[in-house]
């Protein structure tokens, strides 16, 4: 069953780290608190009927390694003790997990708090900065994912910690602004009626609005994969890829401003993923500053706050290590979703 104890109770030693996707399981191992982390694993989910003979036979069994504890994230809700996957068919049942794994103690986080926790985890070197002045070290903090869907996550600095807030900011409305927009956006995809920005800022979100920009254009798109449309659009090989480029990162930035104001994140406002990684190149026009900026009567605020895209890709590893050997550094709340053998 659940253990009751406090949440900033140290985790045995050593521990598995885990970041779990629909499509990839990435795992590392941290053996002490002043050890670095062993080089990742990186297991196809289609790979592994279940996590649990994903960790036996990659981490257990293929690495060598015998943790005592898990920290591991996931992409979802946790609630109860079978936790399923968004993206694929696993189901992380802790208590199977510590009968069957020699683990004595489970903590499972969602994805996005573990890419809140990597912002103070990761040095500059893994940052990529778009524009702003200078972070106020202690101020609030704001993650965004464009990819199978839209993450977002917060980070505050309360009582000497920093706390994790995740959410479903990816689901809030989005609508038009601009006369094309007007055009565009009747054409993109909606769900069950509504126009949030996951319906256009993921991988699936930047098929819809080309299709859109297509439609509204009275073209046949020609591309149908994510990877298609900002090859030709970085290109500049299709104008309908590239509008659709330039219209997905103007609500980019739209919505990154909207998420900025609601945390006042003059910490910083941070990009995470593949697809932020792969189209830098779009981020640093004018247009994805400007729709961040454009927030009056607070314009001003705004164009001091910096933008980074994480250019680490296993930046959320990074994070859960530095929760796994400091938890009394974060304010993570376990209740509910830390189990310990009896």
């Amino acid at each position: 069953m659940t253990a009751t104890v406090a949440d900033d109770e140290p985790f045995a030693f050593p521990i598995l780290i885990g970041d779990i996707g629909g499509t990839n399981a990435r795992f590392a191992v941290v053996s002490s608190r002043d050890a670095g982390t062993s080089e990742p694993i990186v297991v196809k989910t289609a790979d592994f009927p279940t996590i649990d003979d994903a960790i036996r036979s990659a981490v257990i069994e293929g690495a060598g390694y015998a943790p005592r504890s898990a920290v591991i994230a996931v992409a979802g809700p946790v609630n109860g003790d079978e936790i399923p996957l968004t993206n694929c068919p696993w189901v992380v049942r802790p208590r199977g997990m510590i009968a069957g794994s020699g683990l004595a103690d489970i903590v499972v986080l969602n994805d996005f708090e573990a890419q809140a926790l990597s912002v103070v985890a990761i040095g500059p070197e893994h940052m990529k900065r778009i524009g702003g002045g200078t972070p106020d070290p202690d101020g609030a903090r704001v993650v965004l994912g464009p990819g199978t869907g839209l993450g977002v996550a917060g980070l505050i600095r309360a009582l000497g910690r920093w706390i994790p807030v995740p959410g479903e900011g990816g689901h809030m409305d989005i609508g038009p602004r601009t006369p094309r927009d007007f055009e565009v956006f009747p054409h993109i995809e909606k769900l069950d009626g509504r126009l949030s920005g996951e319906q256009i800022l993921c991988g699936r979100g930047l098929v819809n609005t080309y299709r859109a920009v297509a439609a509204a254009d009275g073209v046949t798109p020609r591309f149908t994969e994510p990877s298609e449309i900002t090859a030709a659009a970085l290109g500049r090989t299709d104008r309908i890829a590239e509008e659709a480029l330039e219209l997905f990162v103007t609500c980019l930035g739209r919505t990154a401003g909207d998420l900025a104001l609601v945390f006042k994140s003059q910490g910083g406002v941070f990009l995470t993923g593949g697809i932020a990684q792969k189209i830098v190149p779009a981020l640093e026009r004018a247009n994805f500053r400007e729709a961040f900026e454009d927030k009056a009567p607070h314009r001003e605020m705004m164009r001091g706050m910096p933008i980074y895209v994480i250019t680490q890709p296993l930046n959320a590893l990074a994070g859960l290590a530095a929760y796994a050997r400091e938890p009394d550094r974060f304010g993570v709340r376990t209740s509910g979703r830390r189990w310990r053998a009896a």
